[in-house]
């Protein structure tokens, strides 16, 4: 009897041990998603809100903010700050819960969401919608001169150590020229072609491990370069992709909704 009760006794110490030494459960996966717009754009842009829908309806926290170069916003500040508002909205999504971030952008969204991951920006993996705002570009077009002419004055500013005073300088954007009020050195964090904001530039200093999932249609201005600019220049990941769609530069957001929502869970292993 002694010998039977010993024997159940290190039978129950056993599986109890066993059931001890089990591996927990993981924790629930929750996506967040850093969602950016393009220059001059708004979060309130109907292709911004759709897809912002599209990602929530998919269970995903998604944010939408209003960035340094939106119409109310247009060039605010400089590059650092603009890294420093993601960390900020990275953060946010973090205390929320999200256990992986993904930072997507449109236009000029995309150069801001390379920069951040390249800075070892908290993102698992970037989307990157109709990439815009190419200031290695600037040096290429003729119809592109007053860009290139304020780069090299505020060039010229920092080396006269003027870099801080406020000036006027060009930009053009979907054609249009317009103003910029600002000083050579914020200029310059924007428009430098040596810059972080050039997409050439950031792409080589990617995380090995960050998928990319590029979306650009036929019609985009970008379309028959965006591989050697900056696509082909991303460090190799078994997940990276770039597709393309019918439209322009406009359309491709909406146009892509269904391929990204599908590759950013098999990108982040989920």
């Amino acid at each position: 009897m002694q010998r039977r009760h010993l024997t159940l006794s290190l039978l129950s110490l056993s599986l109890g041990a066993r059931a001890f030494a089990q591996t927990p459960p993981p924790a629930a996966v929750r996506v967040g998603v850093l969602l950016m717009h393009g220059k001059t754009g708004s979060p309130q842009n109907p292709v911004i809100q759709q897809l912002a829908q599209r990602m929530g309806a998919a269970g995903w926290t998604v944010v939408t903010p209003e960035m340094p170069w939106s119409r109310n916003r247009y060039l605010q500040g400089d590059w650092d700050g603009v890294m420093a508002e993601m960390t900020a909205h990275a953060k946010a999504l973090r205390h929320q819960g999200v256990t992986h971030i993904v930072v997507a952008g449109h236009s000029m969204g995309c150069p801001a969401a390379l920069s951040f991951a390249a800075r070892g920006g908290d993102a698992q993996a970037l989307v990157l919608l109709a990439p815009g705002h190419v200031p290695a570009g600037y040096y290429d077009s003729e119809r592109l001169r007053p860009v290139r002419e304020s780069i090299d004055e505020a060039r010229a500013l920092v080396a006269a150590g003027k870099g801080n005073d406020n000036q006027r300088f060009n930009d053009i954007n979907q054609g249009k020229q317009q103003p910029v009020i600002t000083s050579a050195r914020a200029y310059l964090s924007f428009f430098d072609p040596a810059s972080d904001a050039e997409m050439g530039v950031t792409a080589p200093r990617m995380p090995a491990g960050t998928p990319v999932y590029t979306a650009i249609g036929r019609k985009d201005p970008l379309f028959a370069r965006v591989r050697e600019y900056f696509v082909d220049r991303l460090p190799p990941n078994t997940h990276t992709r770039l597709a393309e769609y019918a439209g322009g530069h406009l359309d491709t957001p909406v146009e892509a909704a269904d391929d990204l929502l599908a590759w950013v869970p098999k990108a982040l292993n989920i």
